[in-house]
This record gives structure tokens, C-alpha cells and sequence, in this order.
């Protein structure tokens, strides 16, 4: 019988965001408080955050790795979905050895990119400072905040949106080109394909409310963890902290698409997932892993998001889905940032 990844079509699974050149790097608790940052947390430079980058650099012993929440969900997903080229990625980066870097190593994990290149900016980059087994994001988005929808209209560029069965976005990206993502996300609802995104962190639920409502309609699956639920939750009245009770509320939000009831899923950390659906939630365990196994969680959550994708772009039902998020999730925190093995063991 022929192994069902093979029938996955070229460029089924498509992703647009903010790629970025992560560097990675162990720190202490000093460092993070002189740059005003929490140990567990994502946030966008401001002016006071600049010279992190450089001092990661010089006084720390760095890792690069290719980085941006977006893409790395969609590097995740084309390892489990190997040998097709199933997987591809749109976002801008810079005329660059960063941006050359950051393209060969997405191409070397099997994703197509088709990148804009902004001419006049960097490539973007993320400092990850690790404490213990936590990490702060601090992303200078650079080229990466240079994203036009110019780009994505363009004919030969409009074909990945095409060819995709599932298209994904973190709400990073929200904060970049509103218009793109409200351009795609039509074109699902009226195409019927899946249109997936991610509430990514909790300063855009607050500050970005307004991108991310004008998208919300087009979106068929919602990713999130606890703490992001918890903040939508307050940011719009809904007077809850129960994770379940939000899930239900977001699920059950004005959609564009009616006929396909959202589907909101939440993590919780070494808590079961929450999946919201049809006014009916149901909650699925993650794979245990003893303390000292964890090296890592940076990129846990995105990549729960490219095992759960990996399994949708096959058709298979959402319990699979999650099956398979929570062990990518399982094996990317046994590694440093967002990498992984050269073949994955999933079952």
C-alpha cells in the first residue's frame, strides 16, 4: 500500500510570516532583567533592545538557527511529511548573508520558500535568551516588517495560495500585513480550503486586536496556549479563566465560512490540550517527558502547531492531528530551539 505522505500534492500546506534568523544563546537571570525582559515571553524590539543582539554576539557563545514562528510550524510539518515537497513559505527577508542563510537552511529541511527580498533591509533577526528551561523572544522583525501584499498578488506568487489546501499564519504576521492576511483568508473561505492561525502571543491580543478580529471570520482552526486564551479572554469581556469555557466563546465567533464550525485548540504546557468544537470540547494528554529530558521548550508550541498541519493537510480527524502535535512538541523540546532529528518516529 502506498504510504499516505506520497499523495500529499506539492505546496498543499502554505505559510506566511516573518522569517527570521534566530540566535540562540543560554543566559542568566541579569541579562534578561537589564533588558526589561520576562523569562518566558515573546515581544517586538523597541529602541532600548538594539544592542542585545550584538551583545549576544560578543559575550555569549550563539546559535543561528533558522527561525520565525511561521516558518518554523511549516519546517516541522515538511519533516514529518517527507520525501513530498508538500510545504511552502512567503514572508520578506533582506539582500543578505543572514537572508542566504536563512533560505538555504529552509530549502535544506525540504520547504519551497519564495521569499520577497526587500533590497534596503536587513534580514531579520530573534534573539532567544534561554534561562533554566524557559526562553524570552525578542524579534527585530527588519525585513521581515517589509512584507507587501503587492507580493502575494502577483501571479506567479498568487499560485502558491493556489495550490494550498491549508494555509497557515501566526499572528505575528498580523502586525506586518493585515491586508495579505484578510486577502488569503477570503479567498479559503470562498474556496473552501483551511485557513489556520495562531494567537502566537499576548501582546498581540491586546494591541493588535483590531488585525486580528478583521481575520478572525476567515479562520477555520486557532491555535494558542493557556496564557494567550486567558488575555483574548479579558481583552474581549468574556469574564472566564476557564481555558475550556474560552476555547468554546472563540470557537463559537462570527465566521465568514459558516458551513465549517471553528475549531479552537489550546495548549497548556504539561497540561492535556483543549480542543473546542461544535459547542463540545474534549481534552487530549501530551506525551510525558521527565524534567530532565527538556533542554529547550523554545519552539514547542509552533511545533504542535506543524505536527497537528502535518496530519490535516492529510485529511486525518483532529484526534490524529493533535496525536501528532503533541509529539513533535515531545521531540522538539529534547533539542535546542526548533530543530529536530533527521527522520522523525511517529506512528
Amino acid at each position: 500500500m502506498t504510504d499516505p505522505i506520497m499523495r500529499v500534492p506539492e505546496g498543499a500546506l502554505f505559510g506566511m510570516g516573518n522569517p527570521l534568523l534566530d540566535i540562540s544563546a543560554v543566559v542568566d537571570d541579569d541579562l534578561l532583567a537589564r533588558y526589561d525582559l520576562k523569562s518566558n515571553n515573546a515581544i517586538l524590539a523597541e529602541e532600548k533592545h538594539k544592542p542585545l543582539y550584538q551583545e549576544l554576539v560578543d559575550k555569549w557563545p550563539v546559535e543561528y538557527i533558522a527561525g520565525g514562528a511561521t516558518q518554523n510550524a511549516i519546517r516541522v510539518a515538511q519533516w514529518l511529511l517527507k520525501p513530498s515537497k508538500a510545504t511552502a513559505f512567503t514572508g520578506c527577508i533582506g539582500d543578505d548573508e543572514f537572508g542566504r542563510q536563512l533560505s538555504q537552511r529552509a530549502q535544506n529541511d525540504g520547504v519551497t520558500v519564495n521569499y520577497m527580498i526587500d533590497m534596503d533591509t536587513p534580514t531579520g533577526t530573534c534573539a532567544v535568551l534561554i534561562t533554566g528551561k524557559d526562553r524570552s523572544l525578542v524579534a527585530n522583525l527588519s525585513a521581515a516588517n517589509c512584507y507587501k501584499k503587492e507580493h502575494i498578488m502577483e501571479p506567479g506568487n498568487w499560485a502558491f495560495v493556489e495550490r494550498a489546501q491549508v494555509v497557515y499564519i501566526a499572528s505575528f504576521f498580523l502586525t506586518v500585513s493585515p491586508d495579505t492576511v484578510v486577502e488569503v483568508g477570503q479567498h479559503c473561505a470562498a474556496t473552501k480550503k483551511y485557513f489556520t492561525m495562531n494567537l502566537s502571543a499576548p501582546f498581540l491580543c491586546q494591541f493588535f486586536k483590531k488585525p486580528m478580529m478583521d481575520a478572525l471570520p476567515y479562520v477555520d482552526i486557532l491555535f494558542g496556549n493557556e496564557t494567550e486564551a486567558a488575555t483574548f479572554s479579558k481583552e474581549h469581556g468574556f469574564e472566564t479563566d476557564d481555558v475550556s469555557q474560552i476555547a468554546l466563546k472563540i470557537a463559537a465567533l462570527p465566521k465568514a465560512e459558516a458551513a465549517r464550525s471553528r475549531t479552537v485548540v489550546i495548549t497548556q504546557g504539561k497540561d492535556p490540550v483543549i480542543v473546542a468544537h461544535n459547542g463540545q470540547v474534549k481534552k487530549f494528554p501530551i506525551v510525558p517527558l521527565d524534567a530532565e529530558s527538556i533542554l529547550d521548550t523554545n519552539g514547542a508550541g509552533d511545533a504542535f502547531v506543524g505536527g497537528f498541519l502535518s496530519q490535516l493537510v492529510q485529511g486525518k480527524p483532529t484526534a490524529e492531528c493533535v496525536r501528532c502535535g503533541t509529539y513533535a512538541s515531545s521531540v522538539v523540546i529534547q533539542n535546542s530551539g526548533c530543530t529536530f532529528p533527521p527522520k522523525p518516529d511517529f506512528h
